[in-house]
């Protein structure tokens, strides 16, 4: 599996306009037959910073969900939401093992 966590930090003022597309981003990435989760987290402590967990089950398909219309309509929409650029922390799964996913 390819895993990656997506780290984001949303201006105040614009948090349910980010809310809104990143549902939306998630419904369609759900769709793709190469992503095994996609989960959309909001921090506890503070609710302008979120985390995309994205799980592929190759390389390949990260590199296929970003050339996807939904994806890039989440992007172009959120990169001014933003308080500052995105980052993101690519991870390999230890447990479960692949077959775990489902």
């Amino acid at each position: 599996m390819h895993i990656v966590h997506v780290f984001i930090h949303v201006k105040a003022d614009k948090l349910e306009e980010f809310k809104q597309a990143t549902e939306a981003n998630a419904a369609g990435s759900l769709q793709e037959t190469g992503i095994a989760r996609f989960d959309f987290l909001e921090r506890a402590d503070d609710p302008t910073r979120f985390v995309l967990v994205e799980v592929y089950r190759t390389a390949e398909d990260a590199a296929r969900h970003k050339e996807t219309a939904h994806y890039n309509r989440w992007r172009e929409a959120v990169e001014p939401l933003l308080a500052e650029p995105r980052t993101r922390l690519i991870y390999r799964n230890l447990v479960p093992n692949d077959a775990g996913w489902g």
